[in-house]
């Protein structure tokens, strides 16, 4: 036979495989020499009279044919169709029109299904293979062309007569794929020449894609002529308003078909040749002046044709970041963030993601401004809507997600007036938030009734766990903190975070202190020897060794560890080092150490890695053999990147026992504008000190930086996270297996943030794979996946969700500028097995 026949065979046979019968109209007879000469006899008789049994491709299938009578028909057939089980059966009806809605073949469609093919169309698929579309133009042009017609060029083909020179060119490629090659490159100019192809192409360009060509026009000329035509035509396509007078000069295809296979043309340009599409594009749009003809960035549609449409968006989501218009925004970066353009190089990525943050978190500040505003005098009412599932907290976040990604970009930010009025905005909804909050505490006499106090943390929560215990203690960590910390341990069982209320002023000797076994029963903030202490029972506490020598009194088989040597340890040292210890204490100081120790940028984003170092400590341990797990703060902390003098407050002078940022403690003095004097009685305290706390944002003229602080009672120092969790033995030690790995990691890092791909290598995934993408120097998390591209990214969780089908582009932030070299590893979330890594890479910024 022939490819025809096969092609037409094959197309029955899946639909008589799905549903059993056809029901094939004909109303041309188009198709009558197939049925009447081709199709022949199975090797078996027919067990029913009338209807002839014959092979389709190779199953055996009978076929009754209409000759005047729907009625005959459906006689006919009533019994095959009738069996418990029918064979394959084509009802093929020469001459008649499908009715759709009073057949008496109705029953006979619905059981089976109908196929109604054109001749033409159906032969594009099989002549596609051998001719180029404007030589198939020219064959199927007459309305007469039939079934032996078709079967004549293939067989002409076959011979080869009439192929195509064009395609014996470009070794077999099909029209479209042909038309690309050509186009990217004119190294095949000289054979379409010397093998007088040239018209078959022009014909070729004219069927495809509607523009026609002199027949003497030069190829060279004939291509600049094509590729500014499928590039306007693409961009005027998409455009929503009338197009400048450089466009309209360019002819426009003629049909929507045209339009489709222009489109097409320019999408396969840049999957498939991205290079030389990026020099065309650019070329074209400097030819036309495009960039200054002044096209409106709203009217500029959804395909980035261009460069200079990409630019033009995000300067255009900038301004109404501007004008606080945050949701359009946001739909604009969400319509446009993924482009042609924007994928191709980081650095774009990373300026519309920070647009992304910027309108995320303008967003959630309109969201968040009249539920403050409205807020009532309870305490415990904001303690509630700050820490709910979706609560306050999510402003902080986002926040703090938005400073780290604009302190590690490598240029500044192009919406920069989005940027300050973002920053103005939140700062102004702190301010409210710090001033209603501390009215509530005020008229509650300092107590919140509700919440868990961070002195019943101990006796509450970790006795309560039973078993081995890790009890954690991260100085600074504020609560939105814990919320992305516990993300990063989803999976793990009896997983809970809860909010509770930090022992006041918050800072580091009196949270810590807290954290104590005892402190529910008995804790006081008190003055020893002229300097701040906590007494506990009958203990005065006032620097870390004296807290570890009543730890260690209360409980003497505990095991203390600072985060960073159980991080660093290997496995065999970390189980001689914890031994069998009840209760481990792991601390972690390098919050608040980085915030009061480096500038507000890096600080900022270098506490992005603390997080997963947590995570990973948590992970560590589980693998040692601990089960439970506690993880809290001494007190939480507020971050601002504005440093005026306008923020400074007056000190109470007095006499002074303790001076913080955020907290004056001491005798006498004055209570300066902005601030409120608390005694030690009315939070509880067997004290005669006085504490003073500014009520807003301000700070007092102590010394330090003006960006990291704690010490008040604003909502996002006084909260502090409380996680529980337990990882079974056997869950610490269960992994994924190795189903990716890393492709196009760069031999040395030069920006804070570069680009590397994770490729699935695992065939039998059956559902998306969960992976994590850090940077380690060391044992330590300097750096993790800030974005994705062709896979999902959980940007609480830095959880990467991958799929068999596609590679994921992942944009890599590294958080840390201390580095001397790292490594790019890709785990298993919940076990921290390392799935694959890249060598030892050295960090070399600024080069």
């Amino acid at each position: 036979m022939h490819p025809f026949h096969d092609y037409l065979c094959g197309q029955l046979d899946d639909m008589l495989k799905k549903r059993g019968v056809v029901v094939f109209y004909d109303p041309r007879r188009e198709f009558e020499p197939f049925f009447d000469r081709e199709l022949h006899e199975a090797g078996t008789e027919s067990k029913f009279d009338g209807i002839p049994r014959v092979l389709v491709k190779d199953r055996p299938t009978y076929v009754a044919r209409y000759t005047g009578s729907f009625f005959a028909v459906r006689t006919v057939v009533e019994p095959l169709v009738d069996q418990d089980k029918p064979e394959p059966l084509i009802v093929y009806l020469p001459g008649i029109e499908r009715d759709r809605t009073a057949s008496v073949l109705t029953e006979l469609e619905k059981s089976g299904t109908t196929y109604e093919p054109q001749l033409k169309r159906l032969a594009l698929h099989v002549m596609r293979e051998r001719f180029t579309d404007g030589q198939i133009d020219e064959m199927l042009r007459s309305e007469k062309v039939g079934y032996d017609d078709i079967v004549s060029f293939l067989e002409q083909s076959a011979e080869g007569k009439s192929a195509s020179r064009l395609r014996t060119i470009f070794d077999g490629a099909r029209s479209d794929v042909l038309l690309v090659l050509w186009l990217v490159d004119d190294g095949h100019d000289k054979a379409i020449i010397d093998k007088d192809a040239a018209e078959e192409l022009f014909k070729l360009i004219e069927s495809r894609l509607g523009l026609s060509m002199a027949a003497q026009t030069p190829l060279p000329d004939a291509r600049e002529k094509v590729v500014r035509y499928v590039l306007v035509g693409e961009f005027r396509s998409d455009l929503e308003c009338s197009p400048p007078a450089s466009v309209a000069m360019v002819p426009e295809p003629k049909s929507a078909e045209h339009i489709q296979n222009v489109r097409e043309l320019a999408t396969s340009l840049r999957h498939d040749h991205p290079d030389r599409y990026e020099d065309i594009a650019r070329r074209v749009e400097s030819d036309l002046g495009l960039a200054d003809a002044g096209i409106g960035a709203a009217d500029l549609g959804n395909i980035d044709t261009f460069r200079f449409e990409e630019r033009a968006l995000l300067a255009y989501a900038g301004e109404l970041l501007g004008a606080r218009e945050y949701d359009k925004a946001l739909a604009v970066v969400l319509g446009r963030s993924r482009s042609f353009w924007v994928d191709r190089a980081v650095g774009r990525q990373a300026q519309w993601e920070a647009c992304r943050l910027m309108a995320e978190l303008g967003s959630e500040i309109e969201k968040v401004r009249p539920a403050v505003s409205g807020g009532n005098g309870n305490p415990a009412k904001w303690v509630e809507a700050y820490s709910s599932a979706d609560g306050w907290f999510r402003v902080d976040e986002l926040q703090r997600r938005l400073e780290t990604w604009v302190a590690k970009m490598d240029d500044d930010p192009e919406t920069e007036q989005g940027l300050a009025v973002v920053r103005r905005e939140h700062e102004e909804l702190l301010k409210q938030m710090a001033g209603g909050f501390a009215r509530g505490l005020r008229e509650a006499a300092w107590t919140v009734a509700g919440p868990l106090p961070q002195t019943a943390i101990y006796s509450d929560i970790v006795q309560a766990m039973g078993g081995r215990v890790a009890y954690f203690w991260v100085d600074a960590m504020r609560f939105e903190m814990g919320v992305e910390l516990a993300k990063q341990l989803a999976g793990a069982k009896d997983l809970t975070i809860r909010p509770a209320i930090a022992a006041l002023p918050t800072i580091t000797p009196v949270g810590m202190a807290a954290l104590l076994p005892g402190a529910s029963a008995s804790f006081s903030v008190v003055e020893n020897n002229g300097k701040l202490a906590v007494r506990i029972e009958d203990t005065v506490m006032s620097v870390l060794a004296d807290r570890l020598r009543f730890l260690r009194a209360k409980v003497p088989s505990v095991a203390d560890i600072a985060m960073g040597k159980l991080i660093s340890s290997s496995p065999s040292n970390l189980i001689n080092a914890i031994g069998d210890a009840p209760l481990v204490v792991v601390r972690s100081q390098e919050i608040d150490a980085l915030g009061e120790n480096v500038d507000e940028l890096t600080a900022r984003a270098a506490m992005e890695g603390v997080i997963g170092n947590v995570a990973r400590a948590i992970r560590k341990l589980a693998s040692a053999g601990i089960e439970n797990f506690v993880v809290t703060a001494d007190h939480g902390h507020q971050f601002s990147i504005r440093k005026e003098d306008d923020m400074k407050t007056d000190n109470p002078q007095g006499t002074t026992v303790d001076l913080h940022r955020r907290c004056w403690i001491g005798h006498g003095g004055a209570t300066p504008a902005g601030t409120v004097r608390v005694t030690g009685a009315d939070l509880g305290y067997e004290t005669n000190l006085d504490f003073v706390f500014p009520t807003g944002l301000g700070v007092f003229k102590s010394g330090g930086g003006l960006s990291f602080h704690h010490g008040s009672i604003s909502l996002q120092e006084l909260i502090v996270p409380v996680i529980s969790l337990r990882i079974p033995s056997k869950d610490a030690r269960s992994s994924a297996g190795k189903v990716a790995q890393l492709r196009g990691v760069p031999d040395r890092v030069t920006n804070r943030t570069f680009g590397v791909r994770v490729v699935p290598v695992d065939l039998f995934l059956t559902e998306p794979v969960a992976l994590r993408v850090l940077l380690l120097s060391g044992d330590e998390q300097v750096g993790q996946a800030g974005m994705a591209v062709g896979a999902e990214l959980d940007r609480g969780s830095g959880i990467l969700k991958l799929s068999k089908e596609s590679e994921a582009h992942v944009g890599m932030m590294l958080t840390r500028d201390d580095c001397k070299t790292l490594r790019v590893v890709l785990t298993d979330p919940a076990t921290d097995a390392v799935l694959d890594q890249s060598e030892e890479l050295p960090v070399q910024l600024g080069i």
